[in-house]
């Protein structure tokens, strides 16, 4: 998965947004193989949301005239994921993480860009909030989201 580190700029903030992004994507690929029926679907739409999210930003930062990282090829997991339970504790794991990201981005950014990064931290903790719900976590919600990881 992407390490968080303190960006120094919107321009690095929504980079490092970005690499989450593609994390997330790629994570979703693995967490779907493990679900069935609506958490599947729920899987899926989750990395479409992803999805959309990575093109805004990769259409974005290239209009800029910045350079756009190129997603990689694979990422490490944090630990093995071979059933529900392990998809069900990624799933919640990438979505605290891709808003530890944008969280970060809040700080450097302003108008229409910390507008879509408070947007894109909401979006992930509702949605990291209904994976802690289907995989039986208590509790459901957490203070803050992304500051934890």
């Amino acid at each position: 998965m992407i390490p968080r580190t303190a960006p120094t700029g919107p321009a690095q903030a929504l980079t490092d947004a970005l690499a989450a992004e593609y994390a997330a994507i790629w994570a979703y690929g693995v967490i779907g193989v493990h679900l069935t029926e609506a958490a599947r679907t729920a899987a899926r739409a989750a990395e479409a949301a992803h999805r959309a999210r990575r093109d805004t930003l990769i259409l974005q930062l290239s209009s800029g005239g910045g350079q756009v990282p190129a997603d990689r090829a694979g990422y490490a997991l944090p630990y093995p994921v071979t059933d529900r339970a392990s998809a069900l504790k990624l799933a919640v794991e990438i979505e605290e993480r891709a808003a530890g990201h944008w969280r970060a981005a809040l700080a450097h950014t302003t108008g229409a860009d910390r507008n879509r990064a408070l947007a894109a931290l909401t979006d992930c903790a509702l949605r990291a909030t209904r994976w802690r719900r289907t995989a039986g976590v208590t509790p459901v919600t957490v203070p803050f989201p992304g500051r934890q990881i």
